[in-house]
């Protein structure tokens, strides 16, 4: 997780959905729809909250697309991102480039499985985080997690020798129970590798006055699987020199 969604992705979720139903769903409606494990895509997550509120047709989901595309990017997604104003804009950075810096010092290769479409990925990536051409697989470019394609190719390609016993671990930190179940996935489909499912809680549930709210949602990526729970992306850090696997 590297940058707090809650004001872009999160609030195009809410502001899409009010625009097709004049309801707008809360924080916990959108964490306990996540909490399922299979609404990683924030379209499809609009679309199963229009269906689940009632009271009006479904829009078609071009449509909704559409729609949560001019909340979020403001602008032409393929266009140039000076022009953009939408919420894309209201994206505070939770790790900076030295971050990078000192994973790739510690001999660690890193690289990026994202729900996000590849114009916002990007933008966020090369031109905030000024990373050059960061290994990459973003919306369209691999099957929704949790399916664990994009996982696997990317660990295959950051290894550089095929996934398996001879391989080094692979860990992945994400911030859903979808992220989670990615890595069991990918256990299953190669239990030859080693892998380790980190995860930390979004940026909303970290406010303070939400410290029960947060250690359910805490509970609830370790009952998905997660292997440990990370109070921030940056204790990746504390990590890379500890023994593997990193302990409870």
């Amino acid at each position: 997780m590297i940058r707090d969604v809650g004001g872009s992705y999160r609030r195009a979720i809410v502001e899409t959905v009010r625009h097709f139903s004049g309801w707008a769903p809360d924080a916990a409606a959108i964490d306990a729809l996540k909490a399922e494990g299979c609404w990683n895509n924030d379209w499809q997550a609009s679309q199963e909250l229009l269906r689940r509120h009632g009271g009006a047709p479904l829009p078609a989901y071009e449509a909704l697309v559409e729609v949560f595309s001019g909340f979020y990017f403001g602008g032409d997604p393929a266009g140039d991102p000076s022009l953009w104003r939408g919420f894309i804009g209201q994206e505070p950075l939770l790790v900076d480039g030295p971050f990078f810096a000192a994973l790739s010092g510690a001999g660690i290769a890193w690289g990026f499985v994202s729900g996000a479409e590849p114009p916002s990925a990007r933008y966020v990536l090369e031109q905030r985080l000024g990373l050059a051409a960061p290994p990459l697989i973003a919306m369209g470019q691999a099957p929704d997690k949790p399916d664990p394609t994009g996982l696997l190719g990317l660990a295959a390609s950051l290894a550089g020798v095929p996934l398996g016993p001879t391989a080094p671990p692979v860990a992945y930190l994400g911030d859903t129970v979808a992220d989670v179940e990615t890595v069991r996935r990918a256990r299953r489909r190669r239990p030859d590798q080693r892998f380790e499912a980190l995860a930390v809680a979004p940026p909303h549930l970290q406010r303070p006055g939400l410290e029960a709210e947060r250690r359910r949602y805490e509970e609830q990526l370790r009952e998905a699987g997660a292997d440990q729970i990370l109070a921030s992306t940056g204790q990746v850090l504390e990590l890379v020199s500890a023994p593997w696997p990193p302990g409870p």
